[in-house]
């Protein structure tokens, strides 16, 4: 038996991406390794077994995890299976110890292999949903919750987590039905409060689900994530200051190492929506801590940046994170970073691979090539294998780490129109391909995400509601919507009389140099932000973005600090999506009259 969990080899399956957007966190299911009540089981397992000469080494590892030292409750596990690797109860306790220890990947080993050899330990079961839940394991987890619940079907924590199993597959409607007749029959449980209220907030209703959490909270005023999750419906709904209170209580509630840097991601939202920006970036951080499951992790054997390091003259290597348009957007940081390096210094950087021909023309001084994304033992791991060993690397730095120093403040944000640099030669060609368009300004229109986890559709308008925008004369739209949107297309003619012209010859989702340069050659682009919008806005084209409350990139203003050229609308409240239409309709029929 090793004495150190290790991390399986690399999958051969190139992932894309990374570290969630604060606003997608919600409550997951509910739970904790060695959990009171499991520990009292496991006490009397091993009581059972004074005979045996694991027994003592078991009661040590009970202790242990009682105490919360996860390292110790680890050692002591592994001796008791080098003692017997057959120990069923030995390797229920390795899954705990790693789980605290936020070894996850490692933990479901352990838990399988303590599930094999105690069938009929439900605990076991329900941890391991719980944390198959959490890496996205979703059908998994669902139906080892229902194989626990039908040993306990009265089991309240099995019950909630099976409804967070539903709930995270989109079948809101089947995990409200599942989910009410454990409330009715369970009135006092807090956390299936908790459970109905993050449904809701999943579909949007954040006035209602506010109340779940407030009921959930006064059963039992200290549950952290009851309070985590009120927190988030208070930032959706405007109140940013009490949803920092809350936010605050409930960091110093929480025990799991996970759910603390999940709530400080959170409260990075927060922090940035009332502009105290220093702060937002340094709990940023959290968004790859060891501790937090959804993190990304980095394999760069080179020493990492801090804050206040001398960067004249130094070979720096940055690596871009998170999804295409949190890569352009912090691509904003670029031209900051290559002064301070200095005439001297080397700048390399690793980007998404359909990103690598636009940002090596914006930054000529600068290496690009493309990163790579692993699964690594359930760890999403960032690679970069462009970089040989024999490279020279001073330092290195995720792009979103530097904005703890390049952008503290709204007034570190530079009043450049743009950053980005599209081909010139594309430009004028779909200049010339544009004029074969109907005529009329020609405003690109962006409507969606392809992303669709993490409840992501709340961000954005149906697309009826852009009926007045579409009611506009003057104005040709082109269709910028990378992803299936056939229907909408024909929806557009067959319900608003509009053809949005789509351009010829180019993949919307993968062409994304030749995207930089399509949206040059157009006089405005009209969305909400996703990565088409964001190439957009950093090549300075005109742009109206349609934002929502709790939008932390706006950093606590009711603009773009990171692209000047960019107009911001806001609805009046979370999915009032009409009268902000209508303000964007007014404002495109305005910027069609000023030409």
């Amino acid at each position: 038996m090793p004495r150190q969990a290790q991390p399986t080899a690399t999958s051969p399956l190139a992932l894309q991406t990374a570290a969630p957007t604060p606003q997608a966190l919600t409550s997951d299911a509910i739970g904790e390794a060695g959990s009171a009540t499991a520990l009292a089981k496991l006490n009397t397992a091993v009581a059972e077994l004074k005979a045996m000469a694991v027994a003592p080494m078991l009661q040590r590892a009970i202790d242990a995890i009682r105490a919360e030292d996860a390292k110790t409750a680890y050692d002591w596990a592994v001796r008791a299976l080098e003692q017997d690797e057959h120990s069923g109860l030995g390797w229920y306790l390795l899954g705990i110890a790693l789980e605290r220890a936020g070894d996850f990947a490692n933990s479901i080993r352990a838990y399988e292999a303590a599930l094999k050899l105690l069938p009929d330990h439900g605990e076991v079961a329900c941890d391991l949903g719980r944390l198959a839940l959490r890496l996205g394991m979703k059908p998994q987890a669902e139906d080892l919750f229902r194989r626990f619940l039908a040993r306990y079907p009265d089991d309240p924590e099995a019950a909630n987590n099976l409804v967070c199993a539903i709930r995270d597959q989109g079948r809101h409607g089947e995990a409200i039905e599942t989910l009410r007749p454990a409330i009715l029959k369970m009135p006092d449980n807090p956390m299936l409060w908790n459970t109905m209220g993050t449904i809701l907030s999943d579909q949007g209703d954040f006035a209602n689900a506010q109340v779940f959490f407030a009921e959930a909270m006064r059963l039992d005023p200290k549950f952290p994530k009851a309070r985590h999750n009120l927190a988030n419906v208070l930032l959706m709904q405007g109140d940013i200051e009490a949803a920092l209170v809350e936010n605050a209580t409930a960091i110093e509630g929480v025990k799991a190492g996970d759910d603390r840097q999940m709530m400080r991601l959170a409260r990075s939202t927060m922090l940035h929506c009332v502009g105290r920006i220093g702060e937002g970036w340094d709990e940023y951080e959290s968004r790859i801590h060891p501790q937090f499951s959804g993190r990304t992790a980095f394999a760069i054997n080179r020493p990492r940046w801090e804050p206040g390091a001398d960067l004249a003259g130094k070979s720096f290597l940055v690596v871009c994170e998170q999804g295409l348009g949190d890569e352009v957007l912090f691509a904003n940081v670029l031209p900051d970073l290559i002064e301070r390096l200095g005439p001297e210094g080397k700048l390399t950087i690793a980007a998404e691979a359909r990103l690598v021909p636009l940002f090596q023309r914006s930054f000529p001084m600068a290496t690009v090539g493309a990163h790579a994304t692993y699964d690594v033992s359930g760890v999403l791991t960032r690679v970069i294998p462009f970089i040989g060993d024999g490279a020279t690397i001073d330092l290195w730095a995720p792009i979103a780490s530097l904005m703890c120093e390049f952008r503290r403040s709204l007034d570190a944000f530079p009043p450049r129109p743009s950053f980005l640099v599209a081909d010139p030669k594309r430009v004028a060609h779909w200049r010339r391909v544009l004029k074969t368009a109907p005529a009329g300004l020609k405003v690109g229109l962006l409507w969606k995400s392809a992303i669709t986890k993490d409840s992501r559709h709340r961000y954005f308008a149906a697309f009826a509601d852009w009926a007045a925008v579409f009611a506009q004369r003057g104005v040709t739209f082109v269709n910028l919507q990378y992803g299936d949107c056939a229907e909408e297309l024909a929806a557009a003619k067959r319900d608003f009389g509009v053809e949005i012209w789509s351009p010829p010859g180019i993949d919307l989702k993968q062409d994304l140099d030749d995207i930089a340069a399509l949206s040059c050659a157009l006089d405005l682009v009209v969305g909400f932000a996703n990565a088409t919008f964001n190439i957009a806005a950093a090549c300075g084209t005109p742009s109206f973005l349609v934002s929502v409350p709790g939008a932390w990139t706006r950093l606590g203003t009711e603009t773009m600090p990171w692209y000047p050229s960019t107009r911001v609308f806001l609805p009046p409240g979370f999915g009032q999506w009409e009268p902000v239409m209508a303000e964007v309709a007014d404002a495109v029929e305005a910027f069609v009259a000023e030409r």
